[in-house]
């Protein structure tokens, strides 16, 4: 296991060769959390260990420990700036298939999006790739600008 790997999305966009749409959110305990890249909605953080990992047996004691409540910080975070019924929490990592640097997925779902596609669930996240909208740029600097000093707030849960 190397700390960095060209070419893998996660360690480039944390080694700064990819830039990060509305910036680093907040970095603590070997962790990194950051907007998501992908399709599923503005407010969908990455939860990341900074250094490639692709497998939870793989973690140091310490980023273990900090995981638990970093992931409450990060889902309560989410919950007081986008309000959304419900935050999914998810881990994801495969790469094409095979192992790739591990994430979680925290994602606010609205209303409104289980009215767009009629599924919830992994459903939901199915229906948001295939239908391949990724968030406006502007939309994840403006959501990264209200969760950012929410989730460094020092009465912030973790």
């Amino acid at each position: 296991m190397t700390d960095d790997v060209v070419g893998c999305l996660a360690c480039d966009l944390t080694s700064g060769r990819r830039p990060v749409p509305g910036g680093v959110l907040l970095e603590v305990g070997g962790w990194r959390v950051e907007h998501c890249v992908g399709p599923l909605g503005v407010g969908t953080l990455i939860v990341k260990p900074v250094r490639h990992v692709r497998h939870v047996a793989e973690l140091s004691d310490g980023e273990s420990a900090a995981l638990g409540p970093l992931l409450r910080r990060v889902a309560a975070a989410v919950t007081e700036v986008v309000r959304p019924e419900q935050v999914y929490v998810c881990l994801w990592s495969h790469d094409g298939g095979t192992p790739g640097h591990l994430h979680f997925v925290v994602q606010p779902v609205t209303r409104a999006d289980l009215d767009r596609f009629g599924v919830f669930g992994p459903r939901l996240q199915l229906a948001m790739f295939d239908a391949k909208v990724t968030p406006d740029e502007t939309a994840v600097a403006e959501v990264s600008g209200r969760v950012r000093p929410v989730l460094q707030r020092a009465d912030q849960p973790g």
